[in-house]
């Protein structure tokens, strides 16, 4: 018997008036120690499924028809008090934003705590010990002290396993995997999955998995669930959906996925994006029309079911999915590239201190570094979470004061944070933060954000010049005019990572400092943004230091690759000489780690 099951289950919302649905009509089983993957761009209704099975819907959302089974019991109708007494014991959640989910005010152990007097643990020794073992087996270092820190003293892969012990502390027979593993690299990826294997094993749990990584869910999902504007377009075994997709929007996301194999090809970016909620209201036939390649007038009258066997989907010319295809499409050449080097880093060192006055200790983050990019030359840096990738781009961004070593842009000596050397800096590079959330002044809006540059060097512009400016930078990224107007708040995700490319760009920099900024994205957004990058350095001909985790992303992008471990480069070269013959045993894990391709 299955252990979840949702039967025709609709979700709701009211807009106006109106109730708009959310989910359609789902249906779908997940067995005792299997792993159902929930795959689709943002905004298809994957989360909304976690929701449902906290109860946990925002306001105004509703279950308006059908069950979700749990263990044979109806969890929509369940009574309030039953219902809290399986959440967090036999019914566990990891949340998609770990620096949100944990309290910023709050010990990880004051956190881990709470967990586990919720758990029914009454004893502080006994509650202490299953923290730090917890956190063992999600392999942090040093668990006791660990206990001791915030979570704004670690960094996002920390404090996503830390979200990822506790909910595997109590033993959960179910656990809703919100994309846990978005922040974290490919090696602490591979443990995750590792670690929950085997939890799954000897627990027999089962694991709802939320994800816009493919490739990953193909690696250890058992059935896939493709979801488009709320409803299941296609279901069946992971082998079958990703070996042989039988619905044009699955085989449109496979093909926007970067490649580690074969010759550097073209990304499918999908056109356009997902309808909103008001705009689902008005799609009479199948709501992927608007943007499928293979789409054909009766598409767009009639909604077609999800049929097959065993392998389904909701299409009514799936024979023609297959032929899909980016064609001989190949990625830009890169722009002629000039002999002389626009960064020059030599020595390069951070030492970090902590403690009190009597008692201090200090961490070398960066180690003796050197390296140049050239003029148009995007240049990856790679490694581990703790390596010391963000700490050197805010190093050369002048945010953090170096404790040796010179950095040289466009010939001029900017190592020493003078007035002179902040002015040179904001006139030849910028950085694009990794989360645009966060990195967006939520009061301000688009129009004054994207310009903010010109505030930072001093430049008297003109209202009128503030506003073209704007317009400009809008249109290079693909967004309408009419968001200059808007706040960060109502955009969505993909659309505050191109304001915050466009801010960057904004005074046309020579160096972008780019720090994971397309980690969060799935893949469709991922396609856009790489396409648009690509793009961008054929126009403006600007050079990018890109710090990323995703080898297949720095495959695609980048010509030359930096692999930091502990702060120090440990191996550099053309990206595909040290994909493909990697020298040092740390590029190998890195590479090993790396999931299959699709």
């Amino acid at each position: 018997m299955s252990l979840l099951e949702a039967r025709d289950l609709s979700v709701s919302v009211s807009l106006d008036g109106q109730a708009v649905p959310v989910l359609r009509r789902l249906n779908l089983a997940l067995e005792p120690g299997k792993v159902l993957g929930l795959v689709g761009e943002s905004g298809a209704g994957k989360s909304m499924i976690g929701r449902t099975v906290a109860q946990l819907l925002p306001p105004g959302f509703s279950v308006t028809s059908g069950s979700l089974m749990f263990d044979g019991r109806d969890l929509v109708r369940m009574a309030p008090a039953r219902r809290r007494g399986l959440l967090g014991r036999d019914i566990a959640f990891i949340p998609q934003e770990p620096l949100t989910a944990l309290n910023p005010v709050l010990t990880i152990g004051a956190q881990m705590d709470e967990h586990f007097v919720h758990l029914g643990m009454t004893g502080r020794q006994e509650r202490h010990a299953r923290a730090v073992t917890a956190l063992e087996a999600v392999h942090l270092p040093e668990a006791g002290d660990l206990l001791r820190r915030y979570p704004h003293q670690l960094s996002g892969g920390m404090c996503q396993r830390v979200l990822i012990a506790m909910a595997f502390a109590s033993h959960p027979r179910l656990v809703v995997a919100d994309e846990p593993t978005t922040a974290l690299d490919v090696t602490i990826q591979a443990h995750i999955m590792e670690l929950m294997a085997e939890l799954q094993r000897r627990d027999g749990t089962a694991v709802l998995f939320i994800t816009h990584d493919l490739r990953l869910a193909a690696r250890i999902c058992d059935d896939i669930c493709v979801l488009y504007a709320g409803a299941v377009v296609e279901q069946g075994p992971a082998r079958k959906v990703f070996g042989l997709p039988s619905h044009p929007y699955t085989r449109c996301l496979q093909l926007a996925n970067p490649s580690m194999r074969g010759a550097r090809r073209a990304l499918y970016a999908l056109p356009e994006q997902m309808p909103g909620l008001r705009a689902l209201t008005g799609i009479a036939g199948c709501r992927f029309a608007p943007r499928c390649p293979v789409a054909a007038d009766e598409c767009r009258s009639l909604d077609p079911p999800l049929a097959g066997d065993g392998h389904k989907a909701a299409c009514l010319r799936s024979e023609l999915t297959a032929s899909i295809d980016v064609g001989d499409a190949r990625r830009p050449p890169a722009p002629h590239r000039g002999q002389k080097p626009l960064l020059e880093v030599a020595g390069l060192s951070k030492r970090f201190t902590s403690g009190s006055l009597f008692r201090r200790s200090a961490t070398l983050a960066v180690r003796d570094v050197s390296f140049r990019i050239g003029a148009g030359e995007f240049v990856a840096v790679v490694g581990e979470s703790g390596s010391g990738k963000s700490t050197l781009g805010r190093l050369l961004m002048g945010l953090e004061s170096p404790s040796a070593g010179r950095i040289m842009l466009a010939g001029q000596d900017v190592t020493i944070g003078t007035e002179a050397a902040r002015q040179h800096r904001i006139r030849m590079a910028q950085m694009v933060f990794q989360d645009p959330q966060s990195a967006l002044n939520p009061r301000r809006r688009v129009g004054a954000i994207v310009t903010q540059a010109l505030e930072a060097g001093g430049q008297r512009v003109s209202r009128d010049a503030r506003e073209r400016r704007a317009g400009e930078l809008l249109a290079e990224m693909g967004l309408s005019p009419e968001m200059a107007t808007r706040t960060p708040s109502q955009l969505s995700g993909g659309q505050r990572q191109r304001v915050n490319i466009a801010r960057a760009l904004c005074t046309v920099p020579k160096l972008l400092v780019a720090d994971e900024i397309v980690s969060g994205l799935d893949v469709s957004v991922q396609a856009q943004m790489l396409t648009l990058l690509q793009r961008l350095r054929q126009e403006l001909d600007f050079a990018m230091l890109f710090i990323s985790h995703d080898l297949s992303v720095v495959r695609h992008l980048c010509d030359r690759v930096l692999v930091m471990y502990r702060g120090e480069i440990v191996e550099q070269g053309a990206t595909e000489a040290v994909f493909a013959a990697p020298q040092h045993d740390y590029t190998r894990t890195l590479l090993a780690a790396v999931p299959a391709e699709l």
